[in-house]
């Protein structure tokens, strides 16, 4: 124990050490910072008072000077007693004047030059929420950046004025990240630089150049149009980081563009990539005209084709008769009648010449044999024929309903139940009622499943003899246990009214039916689905078999039943395990009891 805590300890030292370095290096930079801000208040209220100094110095100059200036302008004073008073009275009101002049002197008014202070303008920032969405988050930078040159905002408001957009979890990333830079003694983030880089970390993935550099090489124009295709690419360039020449850029969009745009831009003159893009707009304007043109005269050309075609042997009717008059009036020149051109008309219903299939006056249809051998058949007949058939089809069609009875075994209930007025089969697969041994027992056909499967609970309670498989495999979409280990198979003789087969199942732990038909069944019967009814056709032994499904009503019905009987047997279950255990403990009290007594009997 003394050595394990010994270990401990020593594992712990460093980290306490390190902390306290960390603490003491932040508390001597904070020491620095106070140092530092203390000096430059110092130095700047020694500039102060030195300027202050030099102004009081120069205004006491001043001063001086106009004093030396009034004294110059006064009268000298009289030597001798002896002068008369006018002397005395212009000396006297001399001296009275100056001291009126020195009582009344003001000195001149400092100009004090007040710095125009720059009112900071107010910026409103787009909002950010933090998606998962590097275009989004791009978009957004360059807006911020944009707004920020243009309002010419300083490094010191630009953090301040970024986070202030964050809302949602944008916000709480700010938090966090503020949080975890306080408790790790990190500087606080306060230059958008560092903000943009902490942002990018977040909301760009590593492979994100790599992948728009994959977008860049396959670009293709295809559906957009061609000023789409141009600002996509330019965006994926500006977003990518790629300078290059205008020659390779050229290259580039011609690559992309669309092989009918392309190979008629390549053969006109053009001098930079704009000039490019305006003739391959002009282009595409050209072709969708065209387009457009051709539309409009398809419909107008196809009505053309089918009257010429039709029509053909009345309109060479006419002109044969015209130049039938014509060279008579001439004295028969040559006659070239009409005759001789609708003989190479030939009708492919009944063979003959002069006409199409569309104006055969008979109506009887040739059917080629092989062997160049025809035989004709009036459409009347082949109509009665079809119509004969069809009802002796109809009359051997048997339909088998649903068989009536309690099922056999229970299985889950579905989520959803439909509601009186949804009986359609748009919702359901098809479920119907079978007899095995004469018990009642659901049956389920659904392409969905590779194989024809059997419950393990119709096996075990009707004792059905079981085959070993010839290929074993494992199913994984039937039960969520996990994989299924599928090694045995069944035969299951069943019937669905008249129809009666067997078929060979896997044994399956499932409980969404008894028998699950699925697509060797259908492939081997050649079965037809009727997704409107929901009913299947097909033939077996010679006859034609429609099975009808169970309506939604009737499988509810069905599905309470097998949740009581399943609730019962589930009763059951717990009442024969009650009775197991007492059986058990009261055994092992019987024989502690005639342990007991035999230890007793040998110690007497």
């Amino acid at each position: 124990m003394s050595h394990h805590s010994q270990g401990s300890s020593d594992f712990d030292t460093p980290k306490s050490f390190e902390r306290i370095v960390k603490e003491v290096e932040a508390l001597k930079l904070w020491k620095n910072d106070e140092m530092l801000q203390k000096q430059k208040e110092k130095l700047e209220k020694e500039v102060q008072i030195m300027a202050l100094e030099q102004e009081i110095q120069k205004i006491k100059q001043r001063e001086e000077k106009l004093l030396k200036s009034l004294n110059k302008n006064k009268s000298p004073k009289g030597s001798s007693r002896s002068s008369t008073k006018s002397s005395n009275d212009s000396q006297s009101q001399n001296n009275d004047g100056s001291m009126h002049m020195d009582a009344y002197y003001q000195p001149t008014p400092r100009r004090v030059i007040k710095e125009h202070k720059v009112r900071e303008s107010r910026v409103d920032l787009p909002y950010f929420h933090g998606k998962e969405n590097v275009d989004t988050y791009l978009d957004w930078e360059m807006k911020v950046e944009q707004i920020f040159t243009c309002h010419q905002v300083g490094e010191e408001r630009k953090v301040p004025l970024a986070t202030l957009a964050f809302q949602g979890q944008a916000m709480y990333w700010w938090t966090s990240l503020e949080r975890e830079r306080r408790l790790h003694n990190d500087p606080p983030i306060t230059y958008w630089n560092e903000l943009r880089s902490a942002m990018r970390r977040r909301h760009i993935p590593s492979y994100y150049s790599r992948e728009l550099m994959d977008k860049l090489q396959r670009l293709q124009q295809k559906n957009m149009s061609v000023e789409e295709y141009r600002q996509k690419m330019e965006l994926y360039l500006m977003r990518a980081g790629i300078r290059e020449e205008e020659r390779l850029t050229i290259a580039r969009f011609l690559s992309g563009l669309n092989f009918d745009i392309r190979d008629r831009v390549e053969l006109l003159p053009y001098r930079d990539l704009d000039d490019l893009v305006q003739l391959c707009i002009r282009v595409e304007q050209q072709n969708l005209r065209k387009s457009s043109f051709k539309g409009k005269t398809q419909s107008s050309s196809y009505v053309k084709k089918d009257y010429k075609r039709e029509g053909q042997f009345d309109s060479s009717k006419k002109f044969g008769k015209e130049k039938e008059k014509e060279k008579e009036n001439e004295k028969n020149k040559n006659i070239v009648t009409s005759s001789s051109k609708t003989s190479d008309i030939k009708c492919f219903k009944c063979l003959g010449r002069g006409h199409i299939a569309s104006q055969c006056p008979t109506k009887k249809v040739m059917i080629l044999k092989g062997q160049d051998i025809y035989s004709s058949v009036d459409e009347s007949s082949s109509t009665t024929s079809s119509d004969s058939e069809s009802s002796e089809e109809d009359h051997s069609i048997e339909s088998a309903y649903p068989c009536d009875g309690q099922l056999l075994m229970i299985r889950r209930l579905l989520g959803s139940q439909p509601h009186e007025s949804h009986l359609s089969q748009r919702e359901n697969i098809f479920h119907t009622r079978c007899k095995v041994l004469n018990n009642a027992c659901s049956l389920i056909v659904d392409s969905g499943s590779c194989c024809n499967c059997c419950s393990t609970r119709l096996v075990e309670k009707l004792g059905l003899t079981i085959i070993p498989h010839p290929k074993p495999y494992q199913l994984h979409w039937i039960n969520e246990d996990g994989d299924i280990n599928v090694n045995q198979q069944v035969k299951v003789k069943f019937s669905i009214g008249n129809y009666e087969d067997q078929v060979v199942c896997d044994i399956v732990p499932m409980e969404a039916c008894h028998i699950l038909l699925g697509r060797p069944w259908q492939f081997d019967k050649k079965t037809m689905h009727n997704g409107l009814t929901n009913e299947i056709t097909f033939t077996h032994k010679e006859k034609k078999f429609v099975l009808h499904p169970l309506s939604p009503s009737q499988v509810i019905e069905d599905q309470v039943q097998m949740k009581k009987k399943r609730e019962e047997e589930k009763k059951n279950w717990n009442k024969k395990k009650e009775r197991r255990k007492r059986s058990i403990s009261f055994q092992r009290r019987m024989k502690r009891n005639l342990f007991q007594k035999k230890e007793f009997n040998k110690n007497l």
